[in-house]
C-alpha cells in the first residue's frame, strides 16, 4: 500500500481538497492508496475544512466535511511514501523537520505532477474570491489524475 500526505499551511483549504479528490479517485479506481493531509502551522488543528472549500467540494460531488486539521509532524516522514507540499513555503517548512536524505526525497511540490521541474505553487484561495477556490480545485484534480497515471508507470 502506498501512502500519500498532502500538506499546506493550515490544512483547511488546499491539502484538505487534495485529500478529498484523491480519496474519491482511489475509491473509484479500486486502488490501494492511503491518503491524508496536514498543515505546517498549528492554526486550525481539529477544525473542519474552510466552508468555502467544503462548498466547492460539494459542487464537484465530494464531501470533505469529516476531515479535521492536523499539524505535520516528524513521524509523517516515516508513515508516508509521498509528501506533497502545496507551495514552496510549505515545502521549506516540511524540509526543516527532515532528518535524512530519504525524508528530503519524499517531499515534492504537488504541481510537479502537472508541470515537472517548473516549481509551481498551488495558490492559497483563503483570502481570494470564489474563482480562486474553483481554480485550486481544477489544479488539484488534474494533479491527482497525473499522480495516479505516474504511479501506474
Amino acid at each position: 500500500m502506498k501512502k500519500v500526505l498532502f500538506v499546506c499551511l493550515g490544512n483547511i483549504c488546499r491539502s484538505a481538497m487534495a485529500e478529498g479528490i484523491l480519496i474519491d479517485k482511489v475509491k473509484t479506481e479500486g486502488l490501494n492508496i492511503l491518503v491524508d493531509s496536514a498543515g505546517t502551522s498549528n492554526y486550525h488543528i481539529g477544525e473542519a475544512p474552510d466552508k468555502r472549500m467544503q462548498q466547492k467540494a460539494i459542487e464537484h460531488g465530494l464531501d470533505i466535511s469529516y476531515q479535521r486539521g492536523r499539524q505535520f509532524i516528524v513521524a509523517d516522514f516515516d508513515e508516508f511514501d509521498y509528501i506533497f507540499a502545496m507551495d514552496e513555503s510549505n515545502k521549506e517548512n516540511i524540509l526543516r523537520l527532515s532528518r535524512t536524505e530519504e525524508d528530503i526525497n519524499k517531499v515534492v511540490l504537488f504541481l510537479e505532477e502537472n508541470h515537472p521541474n517548473e516549481n509551481l505553487n498551488v495558490p492559497d484561495p483563503y483570502y481570494g474570491g470564489e474563482q480562486g477556490f474553483e481554480d485550486v480545485y481544477q489544479m488539484l484534480d488534474i494533479a491527482c489524475d497525473n499522480f495516479i497515471k505516474n504511479l501506474r508507470k
